[in-house]
């Protein structure tokens, strides 16, 4: 995967300045080497291969739809508005968020449960987009050419391996030094202190708590002795310093006060990430006990019902569910939780139902739209799933899930040209290009479809073919 990387990296660093952006005047450095064009186009490669081919990739609609609504109020709100973001969670319970090329920022699951309230989340959220707003990889690619090059494809590799292996990542680290990495140390506190001040201002301006993220960094550096070598990641690759704790607190004291109630999807979220697939006997009655107490949050009941799904006992989910429904306003993951529950009971159609009257009230919502595709085709409803899929890749051509249910409505209704090109176009999003190919000839050779669906295949598999080509040139050069 490194050295995939680092040649990647290279290559994409020749794509000429033809692209450009509304950003701040960075001076030559920023852009002498990395374009905002080869930045997307790195971004986009990780992302893909991410989200495809990770196992630690956290495979989740809700908590996606969360952290990319958060994280789109915060980019609308400053330097970022109009720049293309996408944020996404991370299946690991350490300290760690990160910002790669083209504004992809990740999400540990540790870091979200961490968070004692929505603006310290939002905090650390607002500091990975400056990062990427004031472009610092471009910056520090810039300045060391060549050189910076490998240290980026190291410090990438750092980034991914952290969440599996610290000695991989170790290792990929001390590999970077090698390459010069030493020089960028010293420099990534400049960014550092860019980004406190950025995204300080920048939490204000989304109406978040400012304190929110003086406090959090600030618990982090205190709880950082118990963990002698074995840091938090986040300490890792964003150093905390005394002085830059000190000129934080010091911002934010010059700023209004601002007190700001956390999201009821912030709370359900962070309950969700701690009951999991399955609860413990202990974390079981724990959340038992938390309902009985008075005054018990929304969240609270939202996991108790969570925790019963999981353990199969459907008789206690669906009296909490209706004590969660008396106590909590309308909410898409909600909605979502009660259509699982019908799920768990056979019940597609009427799943389907509240799916669909849920994206009525959260008409963005991913998840809604996931599981009313899902359960129509389930129902034995496969053709309305369809136009359900259809419309929404219209808008979303790239979403790989979308192509996904698709496929599989067109598999149900026999479709064979359909299903095979709709396969064909979920491995061309993946990056596999062999399969793609393979799929879209298929669809070439079936026996239905009309002469623009079969037209439509023949463009798209010499389309596939010529990246299946680019792509084995490019795996022959790096070898």
């Amino acid at each position: 995967m490194k050295k995939r990387l680092i040649a990647t990296l290279l290559c994409l660093a020749l794509v000429p300045r033809s692209y450009s952006q509304s950003l701040p005047d960075l001076g030559d450095s920023a852009s002498a080497d990395l374009s905002p064009l080869a930045e997307q186009k790195i971004g986009t490669q990780i992302m893909r291969d991410i989200r495809w081919h990770d196992p630690a990739y956290l495979r989740d609609a809700e908590i996606e739809d969360y952290l990319n609504t958060l994280g789109d109020r915060l980019v609308s709100a400053g330097a970022g508005a109009g720049l293309s973001f996408e944020f996404f969670g991370v299946n690991d319970t350490s300290l760690n968020a990160f910002a790669m090329p083209g504004g992809k920022i990740g999400v540990h699951a540790g870091l979200i449960l961490a968070a004692q309230a929505e603006s310290e989340l939002a905090g650390v959220l607002s500091h990975e987009i400056a990062h990427v707003t004031q472009r610092h990889i471009a910056r520090m690619v810039g300045q060391q050419g060549r050189t910076g090059m490998l240290m980026l494809a190291s410090l990438l590799v750092a980034v991914l391996a952290a969440k599996s292996s610290a000695q991989v990542s170790q290792a990929a680290i001390m590999a970077g030094q090698a390459a010069g990495i030493s020089s960028q140390l010293a420099y990534s506190r400049d960014f550092e202190n860019e980004a406190d001040r950025l995204g300080v201002q920048n939490l204000s301006a989304a109406g978040f708590d400012v304190r929110g993220m003086a406090s959090f960094f600030e618990r982090l550096q205190k709880n950082s002795r118990l963990y002698e070598n074995s840091a938090p990641a986040y300490l890792r690759t964003h150093p905390l310093t005394a002085d830059r704790i000190t000129e934080m607190e010091g911002r934010v004291m010059q700023m209004p006060y601002r007190q700001v109630p956390d999201s009821l999807d912030f709370q359900l979220v962070r309950a969700k990430l701690r009951v999991g697939k399955q609860a413990s006997p202990e974390l079981l009655g724990e959340l038992e006990a938390n309902v009985k107490r008075e005054g018990a949050s929304a969240a609270a009941h939202y996991a108790l019902v969570r925790a019963y799904l999981g353990a199969r006992r459907m008789g206690e989910a669906e009296r909490a569910m209706v004590a969660l429904r008396k106590l909590a306003p309308s909410s898409a993951m909600i909605e979502g939780l009660e259509a699982d529950l019908l799920l768990a009971r056979g019940d597609h159609a009427g799943a389907a139902r509240v799916f669909r009257e849920g994206r009525g009230r959260f008409p963005q919502s991913l998840r809604l739209l996931y599981g009313e595709a899902t359960a129509l085709i389930d129902a034995g409803r496969p053709a309305e799933a369809l136009a359900l899929v259809k419309a929404e890749i219209l808008t979303t051509p790239d979403n790989g899930f979308l192509w996904e249910l698709r496929s599989r409505a067109e598999s149900v209704l026999g479709l064979r040209l359909a299903q095979h090109r709709s396969l064909g176009e979920l491995y061309a999003i993946q990056g596999n290009y062999a399969a793609a190919a393979e799929q879209f000839s298929l669809a070439q050779a079936a026996k239905d479809g009309d002469f623009f669906e079969h037209s439509a295949v023949d463009s798209r598999l010499r389309e596939v073919r010529a990246l299946l080509a680019e792509q084995l040139r490019e795996r022959r050069e790096q070898r």
